[in-house]
C-alpha cells in the first residue's frame, strides 16, 4: 500500500501511509487535525503509533505556531550510522563479544552518566553560554533538571528505553556501526518546563482544546521565543552526544577488531524535532514526531526492532509527506503489554545470532512488541528508496 490513504475529518485532512492503525492514533490524528494552525493535512508514517497528544509517526505543519507535546519529551533524538573497512570475515564472535563488553563499560546506559574525570568537558563546554542565557530567563528549569553539571556528564550517553547501539553487518557484509539516542536529561526538562507553560498559557486563556497535551505556543506569545531557542539546543546537543558516543564506539572497536577505517558518510538524523521549512507555498514549522527528514537525496536511518533487520535509505522528496520518512518500526504493543505476552524464551528465540541482553529487564524492547519493519518499508516506497539492508551483529540496549 504505498499511496497515502485519507482520514477524513472536521479539520484538515490526515494522509496515512498505512492501514495498520489502531483506532486510538486514528482519534489523536484527528485532534490534532482540527487545530486552527495546522497547515494543508497531517501526514502519518507507517510507523504510526499512540502517542502523547500526538501521534508518533505524525508529521505536522503548522502556521505561526508549536505544540510541545508534538516534539516530545526527547527533543532531537534521532539515530547515526556510518560503514566501516572491515566485513564480516575480520569478526568473529569471541571479538564481538569483547566489543559487547567495551561498548557497555564505555558508553554509560539508562539513568548511567559519565564521571566526573571521565565527562566530555570540551566537546559540551560550546553548548553553555547558550544554556546559562536560558536558564537566567528560566531558573525552574534547572530546578526540573537537577545538578548543573549532569547535561556535561550526560554528553555522550545513551540513556535508556528503546535506545541502542549495534555492530550490524550489510547486504555486501560489510560492517556498520549504528545508535539511538536524544538530548538526554536536559532535553527532557527542557520539554518537561515548557509543555507545562503551554498548558498554563491555554489555561489562562480559556482555549479548549481536545487534549491538554495539544497545548501550544503562537508566534509572539511570552514563551514562543525562548521555546524555539531551548528545542534548537537541544536539537544541536543531541545531534554533538550521538557523535560523542560513536567516537567512543569506535575506540572500542578498534582495542579488539583488525585496523579499519570508516568509509562513506556518516549519517546522522534527528527524529523527534521541529524546524522551519518550505511547504505547500507557506513557510512553515515541521514538527516531525517519530519521522525522518527525506527530501530527495537525503540519507536517513530505518532501523528495525533488536534482532530485525533495519535500513539506510534515500529519501525521495514526497511533497504529500512533507518530505518525510517513517522513523523506525514503530511499536505494535505498550511495553506493560510486552512484559506480559512474552518470555525470556522468546527474547532469546527472536534475538538468536544477536550479542545482545536476554534478560526479563529488556522483554518490553523484544521485535514482537514491534510492528513488521519490512512491511513499513513496503508501504513507504513512495518516500524512500533502500541504499543498505542492515542486520545486527552485537546490540547494546539503554
Amino acid at each position: 500500500m504505498p499511496v497515502a490513504q485519507n482520514l477524513k475529518t472536521a479539520g484538515v485532512p490526515v494522509k496515512i501511509w498505512t492501514d495498520d492503525v489502531d483506532e486510538a492514533s486514528r482519534q489523536q490524528l484527528t485532534n490534532i487535525a482540527s487545530l486552527p494552525f495546522i497547515h494543508h493535512h497531517v501526514a502519518a508514517m507507517p510507523d504510526v503509533h499512540l502517542g502523547i497528544g500526538a501521534t508518533i509517526g505524525s508529521v505536522i505543519a503548522t502556521r505561526q505556531a508549536i505544540v510541545p507535546a508534538a516534539v516530545g519529551v526527547d527533543i532531537g533524538c534521532g539515530m547515526v550510522a556510518c560503514r566501516l573497512s572491515l566485513n564480516a570475515g575480520q569478526v568473529d564472535e569471541k571479538a564481538l563479544k569483547k566489543v559487547f563488553d567495551q561498548i557497555s563499560r564505555d558508553v554509560p546506559v539508562g539513568m548511567a552518566q559519565h564521571d566526573d574525570h571521565r565527562a566530555l568537558v570540551e566537546l559540551a563546554r560550546p553548548f553553555e553560554p547558550r544554556l546559562k542565557v536560558l536558564l537566567q530567563k528560566h531558573p525552574q528549569l534547572l530546578k526540573k533538571f537537577g545538578k548543573y553539571s549532569k547535561w556535561v556528564n550526560q554528553m555522550g550517553t545513551l540513556g535508556g528505553g528503546n535506545h541502542f547501539i549495534e555492530v550490524c553487518l550489510d547486504e555486501a557484509d560489510q560492517v556498520w556501526v549504528m545508535l539511538h539516542s536524544g538530548s538526554r536529561g536536559i532535553g527532557n526538562a527542557m520539554a518537561s518546563y515548557f509543555i507545562e507553560l503551554a498548558r498554563n498559557d491555554m489555561a489562562r486563556q480559556q482555549i479548549q482544546l481536545p487534549d491538554r497535551d495539544l497545548a501550544y505556543f503562537k508566534e509572539g506569545s511570552e514563551h514562543f521565543d525562548d521555546y524555539v531557542e531551548a528545542v534548537h539546543w537541544a536539537q544541536e546537543y543531541a545531534y554533538a552526544n550521538r557523535e560523542a558516543m560513536l567516537d567512543l564506539v569506535l575506540a572500542g572497536l578498534h582495542r579488539h577488531l583488525p585496523a579499519f577505517t570508516v568509509t562513506g558518510e556518516v549519517v546522522n538524523c534527528h527524529h523527534n524535532y521541529v524546524a522551519r521549512e518550505h511547504h505547500y507555498g507557506k513557510d512553515v514549522w515541521v514538527t516531525r514526531k517519530g519521522a525522518i527528514r527525506a527530501r530527495a537525496g537525503d540519507l536517513g536511518i530505518v532501523p528495525g526492532s533488536m534482532g530485525a533487520r533495519s535500513y539506510i535509505v534515500r529519501g525521495k522528496g514526497c511533497a504529500e509527506s512533507f518530505d518525510s520518512s517513517a522513523h523506525g518500526a514503530g511499536r505494535r504493543m505498550s511495553r506493560n503489554a510486552a512484559n506480559r505476552a512474552f518470555s525470556e524464551a522468546d527474547l532469546r528465540r527472536q534475538t538468536e545470532g544477536v550479542i545482545c541482553r536476554k534478560d526479563k529487564g529488556v522483554i518490553d524492547e523484544i521485535p514482537g512488541a514491534y510492528k513488521d519493519i519490512d512491511a513499513v518499508m513496503e508501504n513507504q516506497k513512495d518516500l524512500t528508496e533502500v541504499v543498505h539492508t542492515l542486520k545486527q551483529l552485537v546490540c547494546v540496549k539503554g
